[in-house]
């Protein structure tokens, strides 16, 4: 059995997803939001979310974690501060110990939906097919969650690799 943290990295935002894996069967254990105030300058929501993180982390010890990596969108200063809080989603389990991947918003929707440009609402319901008992309180706790399960399928393949390159 291997607990996987799923991370869906944002400003205000930051969602999370716990799963176990057995083989090829998925269970849902926990999902959340760390949410960072608004009226906070940066520095301060960074520490927010790592604290928050920090937080799960220390609650349900996983084994491993994946990260939703940032796109560039048009609006260049948002990109560079939506990097800044994946940095943090990439850190604290890092700190840990804990290996972390990293997955493209559209292998995201791939895995989970089967289509690389799905909408919030398509990964929602997959995600609560997949996961008949999940529960999550945002979309960004969902998005976790399918990084999670993304990650569950991608992951064997990944240790290959990595083997072969080492």
């Amino acid at each position: 059995m291997i607990r996987i943290l799923g991370i869906d990295p944002g400003l205000r935002r930051t969602g999370w997803g716990l799963i176990e894996s057995r083989g090829n069967a998925l269970s849902y254990v926990a999902a959340g939001t760390v949410r960072a105030g608004l009226d906070g300058e940066m520095a301060q929501r960074l520490v927010e979310l790592h604290a928050g993180l920090t937080k799960v982390v220390g609650a349900f010890q996983p084994d491993e974690a994946a990260v939703e990596s940032t796109f560039v969108n048009k609006d260049a200063a948002g990109t560079l501060k939506l990097g800044q809080a994946r940095g943090i989603a990439l850190l604290v389990p890092a700190l840990a110990g804990i290996p972390v991947a990293e997955y493209s918003p559209n292998a995201v929707k791939k895995t989970v939906v089967g289509a690389g440009h799905a909408e919030k609402a398509q990964i929602r319901m997959m995600v609560g097919v997949l996961l008949p008992k999940a529960d999550f309180d945002s979309d960004d706790a969902a998005d976790a969650l399918a990084v999670a399960i993304c990650h569950a399928h991608h992951r064997v393949s990944l240790a290959r690799m990595k083997a072969l390159a080492g």
